[in-house]
């Protein structure tokens, strides 16, 4: 059996395609995009976790045939579940992959990006526990993105650098249709209400909070995003979003970020991890204690009935909640990075 497995692909516009990921076809892992070009071909927005090439290999031959490669591969950051099939995938699809020059460093052998923190708590945090550094060497198809902001193969759209998440994050943004194609610098569900794939509430929250390593960043690249006002918002992990509420849903988080979005302990809450011109990792602060053994996530993951049971003894760890505008509200949690 495939653990890695698609939901149906989702067409957002004519020319944008959400494919979701998901773990044994049940629980979202992350999704990836297709978008055509002017020219008749297409372009790949991330590849997801390790084991995801033959889901996209056939969706893409269901939409595009069996003969169409894309012309491109756009990475938004190079955490292992936007990054995991990109080497399966160049083995057949011999592209340039684009990325920020900033997430060089990671995608070319010469470093892996800060530890995730999984004494943020929830459950995806105290999966961390399982999770493979984030980093590869896909030399020599990988290039920096053009600096003046365009995308290669996509007229009309732009890359924004929205760090905070990782060093060299981007988001993609079409002005014509109003599209924000955000990576993980938002989310688009609350991973502490974690349900099964395509049922979970949308609603949206800020970046996965146990791989984010600058927060003062992050919550600059939200402000950021949410200016654009966006109509229809696709993030890495959650369904994509249209209408009036995505703007106003947006500014909200941007509003009250450090209330929704910052947990209130771990590794990079008040200390973030600092970086040189180039991205790579200058200065980490200290591990906080970590009284979970790694045991304990292992044991839970056996089969997917040990989700269940992981789910349940979860609940002991959820991050506190808080009280804001009269309202019982929940901190965000950890979602796959």
């Amino acid at each position: 059996m495939q653990l890695v497995q698609r939901a149906m692909p989702l067409q957002m516009t004519e020319h944008i395609m959400c494919i979701p990921l998901l773990l044994a076809g049940v629980l979202e892992l992350t999704n990836v995009y297709f978008i055509d070009t002017l020219d008749g071909g297409w372009v790949l927005v991330d590849t997801g976790v390790p084991g995801s090439a033959p889901r996209i290999r056939q969706a893409a031959r269901q939409k595009y045939g069996a003969h169409r490669p894309p012309q491109a591969i756009i990475l938004t950051h190079a955490h292992f579940d936007h990054i995991g099939a990109v080497r399966a995938l160049l083995a057949t699809w011999p592209v340039p992959v684009f990325a920020h020059v900033q997430e060089l460093p990671y995608l070319t052998g010469q470093a892996i990006l800060p530890p995730l923190d999984p004494t943020v708590g929830g459950l995806m945090a105290t999966m961390a526990y399982l999770f493979p550094p984030s980093g590869t060497d896909i030399r020599p198809h990988v290039l920096p993105l053009p600096p003046d902001g365009t995308v290669p193969h996509l007229l009309g759209w732009q890359w924004l650098h929205t760090p905070g998440h990782t060093p060299g994050h981007i988001a993609l943004w079409q002005s014509a249709e109003r599209v924000l194609l955000a990576g993980d610098a938002v989310t688009t569900m609350n991973q502490e209400r974690p349900g099964l794939a395509m049922s979970a509430v949308p609603e949206i929250n800020g970046p996965p909070t146990y791989a984010t390593s600058d927060w003062p960043a992050a919550e600059a690249s939200v402000a950021r995003l949410a200016a654009l006002q966006p109509r229809t918002l696709a993030a890495g992990h959650g369904l994509p979003l249209s209408g009036p509420a995505v703007s106003s849903g947006l500014r909200d988080l941007a509003t009250h970020f450090a209330e929704r979005a910052v947990p209130e302990h771990g590794r990079y809450v008040g200390t973030p991890a600092r970086f040189d011109a180039t991205g790579d990792v200058v200065a980490l602060p200290p591990p906080p204690p970590d009284p979970v053994p790694l045991l304990v996530s292992a044991t839970a993951l056996v089969g997917l009935g040990g989700l269940g049971g992981l789910g349940a003894w979860l609940l002991l760890r959820q991050p506190r909640r808080h009280q804001r505008h009269g309202q019982l509200r929940q901190r965000r949690a950890p979602y796959p990075i």
